[in-house]
């Protein structure tokens, strides 16, 4: 959200760090769009399932990646990456690293968390009604494609575009779940100081629970989670899903973080 695929600063700079740390590697960052203002404006206003659907033509179309791929998406890239894993299986994704990506969506706004503030309620009503009533809103308004509305879940389920069916809360496709569980490794960063994402607790697949908005549940304690409709449980079991944290804000990390931490799945 606001940012590119090639911005020497951001996105750019994770791709040189990787390189220089894993000798010979090929990285490909995945534009959304002919040009980097369009990626930038994509990642506000394009339908996330189509940009699920390019990038998925995009990695099909690499000669490179055929032999499989590992991918890595940062904040909501995590999610729409995690969603190329469910739907697009060829070429293999062996390894996904979610680096604060909102996997049960948000009930919040960017610098104004939870039950805070009046003003932060009032401006939640407001984005509830747009992405729950308003076709244009809901279907080209990215933010809004991930809101879940704990105090209206069933409202949630019946109108979400995109995050709803990810996460298997419809119809249960049993692909979505033989997909992911191809992963070698599925790798969840949290940032402990987040103030971007409501709750931060999504970043493992942990949300509020259903009927109010203050007492979180746990990722383990998630219907999603006990009754296993995405693998994660089955990911856990096996040793092939790992809970990562950094003490800091949203995509705040270090170099040496970064390298320590998840240079070795690339590896």
């Amino acid at each position: 959200m606001g940012d590119s695929c090639c911005n020497p600063l951001s996105m750019g700079s994770i791709k040189t760090l990787i390189e220089k740390q894993v000798p010979g590697i090929y990285v490909r960052s995945l534009e959304i769009g002919n040009n980097i203002a369009e990626d930038m404006e994509n990642g506000f206003l394009m339908n996330v399932n189509k940009q699920i659907t390019m990038a998925c033509k995009k990695i099909q179309n690499d000669t490179k990646l055929q032999k499989g791929y590992n991918a890595i998406g940062f904040s909501q890239g995590g999610q729409f990456l995690r969603a190329v894993a469910q739907r697009c299986p060829t070429p293999g994704m062996n390894n996904l690293v979610s680096v604060g990506g909102q996997h049960q969506g948000v009930y919040g706004f960017p610098r104004c968390p939870g039950d805070n503030s009046t003003l932060c309620d009032y401006v939640r009503k407001l984005l509830n009604i747009g992405a729950y009533y308003e076709y244009f809103i809901i279907c080209s308004l990215v933010q809004a494609e991930y809101w879940q509305d704990p105090l209206n879940m069933a409202e949630y389920r019946e109108k979400s575009v995109f995050l709803a069916d990810i996460n298997q809360e419809r119809v249960k496709n049993p692909v979505y779940k033989e997909n992911l569980l191809k992963l070698k490794n599925l790798v969840l960063v949290k940032f402990l100081q987040d103030t971007m994402v409501d709750p931060k607790e999504s970043e493992w697949f942990g949300f509020y629970k259903e009927g109010q908005g203050k007492q979180i549940l746990t990722m383990n304690q998630t219907q999603l989670y006990k009754e296993d409709w995405l693998g994660l449980k089955k990911l856990n079991e096996t040793g092939r899903l790992h809970l990562l944290s950094s003490d800091s804000n949203h995509l705040r990390i270090t170099d040496e973080w970064f390298i320590s931490k998840i240079i070795p799945f690339f590896k």
